[in-house]
C-alpha cells in the first residue's frame, strides 16, 4: 500500500475525469496516462487536515477484481452543462483586482470582466450617458468628439472605449448602471460598485 499527497487542483482534475460511479483514482489515472498491466491498483482518496489530498493504493491481481461490476455503460462523449446565464462574479478575481493600478485600473478591469462575460449584450452600455457626456463609445474619436477632457481608455480586449476623466463616485455609478443594463439585480449592482 502506497500513499501520495496531491494538491486540490490535481484532485479536481482527476475527479472531473470520472466516467462511472465508484471509479477509483488509480483507474482514472491509468486511463488518462494510457497505462495497462496485469496488476490493477485501486485507490482511496481522502482529504487530510492540511487540506491536501491523500491517495492510498492497493495492488490487486486481476482475479481479485472479478467481483467488481463490468457492465457499466459509459457515454463516449460527456458534454458539460452550460450555465443558463453568464455571471461576472464567476470571473472577477479580487486578488487580480487589488493588483490593478489605482481606481482607473480597477475600473477598466471590472469593465473588461463584464465584456468577457457578456460579449453579445455589451453594446447596451452605449446607452449609458450623463447629462452632457457620453460615457461609452466604440472608438476613441467618438468619445473625444463628444466632449472635452474625456481621457478615453480602451476596455481591455474589447472594441469599446470608456470616459475615465470623472471622480470615483461617478465611476461607481457607471459600474452600477452597466450591471443593471446587463441584467444584474440592484443588490448585485451594489456589490459590483463596491469592488471599485
Amino acid at each position: 500500500m502506497k500513499q501520495i499527497d496531491i494538491d486540490d487542483e490535481l484532485y479536481q482534475y482527476i475527479a472531473s475525469n470520472t466516467q462511472s460511479i465508484g471509479e477509483s483514482a488509480s483507474t482514472i489515472l491509468r486511463r488518462l496516462l494510457n497505462l495497462s498491466g496485469e496488476k490493477i491498483q485501486t485507490a482511496s482518496v481522502e482529504l487530510n487536515q492540511n487540506n491536501q489530498t491523500a491517495i492510498t493504493t492497493n495492488t490487486l491481481s486481476t482475479s481479485e477484481q472479478v467481483d467488481k461490476p463490468t457492465n457499466v455503460k459509459v457515454p463516449d462523449v460527456v458534454t458539460p452543462v452550460k450555465q443558463k446565464s453568464a455571471n461576472v462574479f464567476n470571473i472577477l478575481n479580487k486578488e487580480e483586482l487589488a493588483m490593478q493600478k489605482g481606481v482607473v485600473g480597477r475600473f477598466l478591469f471590472i469593465l473588461s470582466a463584464f465584456y468577457r462575460t457578456h460579449k453579445t449584450d455589451f453594446s447596451a452600455v452605449l446607452e449609458i450617458k450623463g447629462r452632457d457626456r457620453v460615457y461609452f463609445a466604440t472608438s476613441k474619436e467618438d468619445l473625444i468628439n463628444s466632449g472635452s477632457s474625456m481621457n478615453p481608455k480602451n476596455i481591455i480586449d474589447s472594441e469599446y472605449w470608456v470616459m475615465t476623466n470623472s471622480n470615483t463616485t461617478r465611476k461607481k455609478m457607471m459600474l452600477h448602471e452597466v450591471a443593471l443594463c446587463l441584467g444584474y439585480s440592484a443588490e448585485q449592482a451594489e456589490k459590483i460598485r463596491d469592488y471599485l
